[in-house]
């Protein structure tokens, strides 16, 4: 079956290109185009997409909000959301909204696809480099602080009694943006124990992605955020 793509973006010929490029493959279908956020949610609740290429920045509603509303919806689709570096001061607040992944503008059309297909199938690791480069600037610079300790910040500490000190190590990891098969190296272990063990943080944590585990690895202080 192929997975079903809503795109939105307020620039046409971002909308024309992936459109001829996703028609040029036999897995990926464009089922709408919206050219802000308010006509990107109305779609979502009527063509039930499974990945929405999501703009940031675009008039009325942006990509933030419409992201928070389409997560919102029953059986939401996958939100990929396009940013640029400039743009990056955008991605806490996406991450919170709900979105499972990130693409940049200059990524070359061959690897959006690729991005595409990844988030369909339930992974919000785009490429590890890229993952890792917009994980650390949110660290540093795009969230608040480090919280003090007070009853907010334990009941974050709350989330990891569940998990065993090697789950606990395997979610720094993947809060610092590594792959399964870059954990596993880095841990010594197979590639399959680091996927079970990223599964069963699924689980346990209840995340709905990579990029959730690392906003939990974060908050919790297993990735401490830069000064």
């Amino acid at each position: 079956m192929s997975v079903r793509v809503l795109l939105v973006d307020d620039q046409p010929l971002m909308l024309v290109g992936l459109g001829i490029l996703i028609g040029d493959t036999d897995d990926l279908e464009v089922v709408g185009e919206a050219g802000d956020g308010r006509e990107a949610v109305r779609l979502v609740r009527e063509l039930r997409p499974d990945v929405v290429v999501m703009d940031i920045r675009m008039p009325g509603m942006d990509g933030i909000e419409a992201t928070r509303q389409a997560s919102a919806e029953p059986d939401p689709p996958k939100v990929l959301v396009l940013t640029t570096f400039d743009d990056d001061e955008y991605v806490y607040g996406a991450l919170r909204a709900g979105a499972s992944g990130f693409l940049l503008k200059s990524m070359a059309l061959n690897a959006i696809l690729d991005a595409i297909r990844v988030v369909a199938a339930g992974d919000a690791l785009i490429a590890p480099s890229v993952t890792r480069r917009l994980i650390a600037d949110f660290a540093g610079r795009s969230g608040p602080a480090a919280p003090e300790p007070d009853a907010e910040t334990e009941a974050d500490l709350s989330l990891l009694a569940g998990i065993t000190d090697r789950e606990r190590e395997v979610l720094a990891l993947v809060g610092q943006g590594l792959s399964n098969a870059e954990i596993a190296e880095q841990l010594v272990i197979s590639a399959a124990t680091a996927k079970t063990h990223v599964a069963r943080l699924f689980a346990k944590l209840e995340a709905r992605d990579r990029v959730h585990l690392a906003i939990i690895a974060f908050e919790t202080g297993l990735v401490p955020r830069r000064r």
